[in-house]
């Protein structure tokens, strides 16, 4: 098998791949700001739930996850898990990666000085207004490396799909090398790797210099 014929094959698991990671930030980032919105709740059973729920996310294996979303619901409830396999993957994959960026945006909230909320009470500013035009934008530049490190990872664990027999790009890498008895699968699948977080740092990093305020 041919480099070319080898790249024709691993481009439909290049695409699943790329599938996974957009998918789970689409709905991981917004549902980590839920979450630490309710984790920071003044309501003391919803943070405490909120506590449990980061501590066993962040304390349990990825690939545990995604066996527990794919299987639980037919061991749990009988329900048919026929079909289900690919939105086992993304809902673990943004629940998992939720739950680390809810704790990124809590460290981001709670590094804004106290001062600012008093300065946009004085201005006026609702809760609202001062959480979109004052807090956020402060936050997001702040928590900028951070998030750039798990989007990163991000990436690399989508190879973690494997655990569900899902043919994303690096299981096809595995099939093809096994069954070629060639190396040359997983040259392909570092340098799509490779090139893919290249892209992501140097997409973040525009971000960054888009929120320096002294550029």
């Amino acid at each position: 098998m041919t480099v070319s014929t080898m790249l024709t094959t691993m481009a439909e698991g290049m695409v699943r791949t790329c599938g996974i990671f957009f998918l789970t930030l689409l709905f991981s980032l917004p549902l980590g700001m839920i979450i630490m919105l309710l984790r920071r709740s003044r309501i003391t059973i919803v943070s405490e739930v909120m506590k449990v729920l980061l501590a066993i996310v962040r304390g349990t294996p990825l690939m545990l996850q995604l066996l527990v979303w794919y299987f639980g619901p037919y061991y749990l409830f009988g329900i048919s898990i026929r079909g289900y396999r690919f939105p086992a993957i993304i809902i673990g994959f943004s629940v998992n990666y939720a739950c680390y960026f809810a704790e990124i945006f809590r460290g981001g909230i709670e590094a804004i000085p106290v001062g600012q909320y008093e300065a946009a009470e004085v201005l006026g500013y609702n809760k609202s207004q001062t959480f979109f035009h004052i807090i956020l934008p402060q936050m997001i530049k702040t928590i900028l490396p951070s998030m750039t490190n798990e989007v990163i990872t991000l990436v690399k664990d989508t190879s973690m799909a494997f655990t569900l027999a899902y043919n994303e790009m690096f299981s096809l890498a595995k099939q093809i090398a096994a069954s070629q008895t060639s190396f040359t699968p997983f040259v392909i699948a570092g340098i799509f790797y490779f090139v893919a977080n290249y892209l992501v740092a140097f997409g973040m990093e525009r971000i960054e210099k888009a929120f320096d305020y002294y550029h």
